[in-house]
């Protein structure tokens, strides 16, 4: 499966990519909301790991626009996010997430959201 990991913390970013790679994925990394949407659009991955808070714009915005495309639409996106806003996860959830995560990540439930978000 090929996965777009749209994720600012570079650190993370590898060890999400090392685990997805480790699952038999293969999985291109994104460090802003231009540069992830950017990479959706021009080949739609199977699946999209968004942080929501990134330069360059929010995970939220590129939610959005990622729902409200015709190309990118069909795409199951599951939203990471360190923030402790209560509301955060049903905004997601709303704006068509697959499913939340919360951060720190747990490499056997990152999987695990990964297969349950395609199915």
């Amino acid at each position: 499966m090929n996965i777009l990991v749209a994720e600012d913390d570079k650190m993370l970013s590898k060890m999400m990519c090392a685990i997805l790679q480790e699952g038999g994925h293969i999985s291109v990394p994104a460090y802003d909301s231009i540069q992830a949407l950017m990479y959706a659009m021009r080949q739609p991955p199977d699946l999209v790991l968004l942080d929501i808070n990134m330069p360059g714009g929010t995970g939220v915005g590129v939610l959005k626009k990622l729902k409200a495309s015709s190309k990118t639409s069909f795409v199951p996106v599951v939203v990471i996010s360190g923030s402790m806003d209560p509301d955060v996860p049903a905004q997601v959830l709303e704006l068509g997430a697959a499913k939340f995560l919360s951060k720190p990540l747990d490499p056997e439930v990152l999987l695990k959201a990964v297969w349950e978000a395609v199915r």
